[in-house]
């Protein structure tokens, strides 16, 4: 997919905010001959992902019944393959406690003090408040300044703040990150969560995020507005706030590109200059004249959702401290906003939790574990942001030791037939040379991210154990055509464009479960060679990810 819906995914910080494309008119499905799943494995594969996917799961919203019942399930597959409990207390499942918010249209407010004269943009029409996890009204009236796409990247000798002086004043944005940023650290600098923690570090009391017109090429603005009023979710730690702090912002908001000059009035340049400028990295700050007013309510409740866990100790006494921890996210979307019906996730990730389950059934059966422990984790809230995966990484049960390494499978696209596997992020860790020879051991060719451009490696739950200084690989299907007349790569294009998150996500794809349950057994394979072997996985010298987690202890927060 473009660059373009990427980066519009990333400004939103929304709900199921993912590989989102703009919606495309109904197309017919690329024909795909039919397979027999004639494997014990795919069987198994298959009764779990008809399972999970089907109606009476309610399409496993975070924090739902058909959520709990989607964990009851696989707390018994746990059980029947033989992993004793890893969650809570000694029972398969962890408590992830949560924050709900909602922004409520009363309230809402953005106006541009300027020139003698007052522009007062409308809520939800041409600018969406974000919602305040701390408190429920949100109000600040300061001077303003652009900061450009609020990126200081040091690695990629960048510095939007140079000479800017932010304290107690609002700081104006632009998504994104400059054309030349090589596709994870664009990603990472493009992401809403590092710009709003940028401006705050340097004393910024709110932020103003200016949409382009590329920015909507990808998610219309009525897209991203829809999303802002559907809730929000955070983690909550034990004093009842939001855990993962997040940055000491007084408010917040989006303004549409239609709207954004009025953000502009009266400055020494529009707001398609300032774009351009921005793409190609270069981009000054500048004060703007006169005052910015941001104001909001928020709704504001709690709940609990739950991780799944379960665990397969290591044969060693002194390495099965150690955990090599597999994740897949439970959770998807649930119903559908006006009459769409229930979103059932069969591909995202009915199918990566399934894969999971089999590879955790290959590591059992044979009874001789790795020396390091296995972990086996169904997590909750990865359509909120990551929000199990991150709990677990941050606030491990104690029977889950010490990570090591992650691997993380999710809506891995089989609906044709591969030749190969994917393993997103080899190229960050020493976990490269375990899935080179996991891959030659099943006797599949290991291929290269097919769309580097979408940055996946910092998408998915792998990145909440990457945050926390802990190698990792996301394990996707492959792109290598099997048989001929059916590409791969097109029946991906295909799925995204018509059917991810949205309702025709369901169990009567053409899913591949042959190649399902080789995915399954490079994951097994890379956890027997990870978990043997007598070193721990480590980044590989001078990595970005390397260099700005694991050797500062772990997230930078």
């Amino acid at each position: 997919m473009p660059r373009l819906v990427l980066l519009a995914c990333l400004l939103a910080l929304l709900p199921g905010c993912g590989r989102d494309p703009a919606p495309a008119p109904a197309e017919a499905m690329p024909a795909t001959a039919a397979v027999a799943n004639d494997t014990p494995a795919g069987r198994r594969i298959e009764d779990d992902v008809r399972t999970l996917a089907h109606d009476r799961m309610e399409g496993r919203f975070t924090g739902s019944a058909g959520y709990a019942l989607a964990a009851d399930h696989v707390a018994a597959r746990f059980a029947a393959i033989g992993l004793v409990p890893a969650g809570d207390d000694g029972g398969w499942r962890q408590r992830v406690p949560l924050l709900r918010a909602r922004v409520e249209r009363d309230g809402a407010r953005l106006e541009v003090r300027r020139g003698g004269r007052s522009i007062a943009l409308r809520p939800f029409e041409q600018f969406l408040p974000l919602p305040d996890f701390a408190r429920g009204r949100s109000d600040a009236t300061a001077p303003a300044v652009f900061v450009g796409q609020a990126i200081d990247a040091p690695e990629l000798d960048h510095d939007d703040f140079r000479g800017v002086d932010l304290r107690g004043r609002i700081a104006v944005a632009l998504g994104g990150a400059p054309d030349r940023f090589p596709g994870t650290q664009y990603a990472h600098h493009a992401s809403l969560r590092t710009k709003a923690e940028a401006v705050a570090a340097r004393g910024a009391i709110a932020l103003v995020l200016v949409h382009t017109a590329a920015d909507e090429a990808g998610t219309p603005w009525a897209r991203t507005v829809e999303r802002g009023l559907q809730p929000a979710m955070r983690l909550r730690g034990d004093d009842g706030r939001a855990f993962d702090g997040g940055p000491a912002l007084q408010a917040a908001a989006i303004v549409s590109a239609a709207a954004a000059d009025l953000v502009f009035a009266d400055g020494p340049r529009t707001a398609a200059q300032l774009a351009d400028a921005a793409r190609a990295g270069t981009a000054t700050p500048f004060a703007l004249p006169g005052t910015l007013t941001l104001a909001a309510r928020t709704r504001i409740d709690t709940l609990d959702a739950h991780n799944v866990v379960g665990r397969l100790p290591g044969r060693d006494p002194v390495l099965a401290g150690e955990s090599v921890v597999h994740t897949a996210h439970l959770d998807h979307l649930g119903r559908g906003a006006d009459g769409e019906g229930i979103h059932n996730g069969a591909l995202d990730n009915a199918l990566g939790v399934a894969i999971m389950l089999e590879a955790a059934h290959e590591l059992a059966r044979n009874g001789r574990a790795p020396r390091r422990s296995t972990v086996f984790a169904a997590v909750t809230g990865e359509e909120q942001g990551l929000l199990g995966a991150t709990w677990l990484a941050r606030r491990p049960p104690p029977a889950v030791g010490r990570a090591v390494a992650n691997l993380n499978i999710d809506m891995p696209i089989l609906t044709a037939p591969t030749r190969d596997v994917v393993a997103i992020g080899v190229e960050h860790s020493s976990l490269k040379a375990a899935a080179e020879r996991a891959t030659a051991e099943v006797g599949v060719a290991l291929s290269p991210d097919p769309f580097p451009e979408e940055a996946a490696f910092v998408r998915s739950d792998q990145y909440a154990f990457v945050r926390a200084g802990v190698p990792a690989l996301y394990l996707d299907g492959g792109v290598a055509p099997a048989s001929a007349g059916q590409a791969p790569r097109v029946a991906a294009t295909w799925f995204l464009r018509n059917c991810y998150h949205r309702p025709c996500d369901r169990a009567d794809l053409p899913i591949q479960y042959g190649d399902a349950a080789r995915l399954a057994r490079v994951s097994a394979a890379i956890t027997r060679i990870v978990g043997d072997d007598d070193a721990a996985p480590r980044w590989n010298d001078g990595d970005v990810f390397g260099t700005r987690f694991a050797t500062s202890g772990g997230d930078e927060e």
